[in-house]
């Protein structure tokens, strides 16, 4: 099981959790990051760098945030807005570059002040 990025990054996104990711497998996108599951070896190096504390282990994540479990899943299964085709695994963040869009649930959520 893979570590989950919630919605507690959005308008946050510090970007801390990258640096520390030792196998490069959280990929930013406009207003949050998103850890690729089948990248993750589930270190846990992200989560303490975390200021916001929105990284948790999928298999500890509190049921009320198992929403973005489904959201992390579908910025890498599913076509984004603007893109021709599923992010996917494309083998690292950092060859990537950040991807500029969101999930369509986390793109329609207010803008934190």
């Amino acid at each position: 099981m893979a570590y989950v990025i919630t919605a507690t990054c959005v308008d946050v996104n510090d970007m801390a959790c990258v640096e520390e990711c030792p196998v490069d497998c959280i990929y930013e996108g406009a207003r949050k990051s998103y850890i690729q599951p089948s990248q993750c070896i589930n270190c846990a190096a992200c989560q303490p760098v975390c200021p916001v504390d929105a990284i948790y282990s999928a298999r500890q994540l509190p049921e009320h945030l198992a929403v973005d479990q489904q959201d992390n899943r579908a910025f890498f299964v599913e076509v984004l807005p603007g893109r021709d085709a599923p992010l996917g695994s494309p083998g690292g963040s950092r060859r990537t570059g950040p991807v500029g869009v969101d999930t369509p649930r986390i793109a329609a959520l207010p803008a934190r002040p």
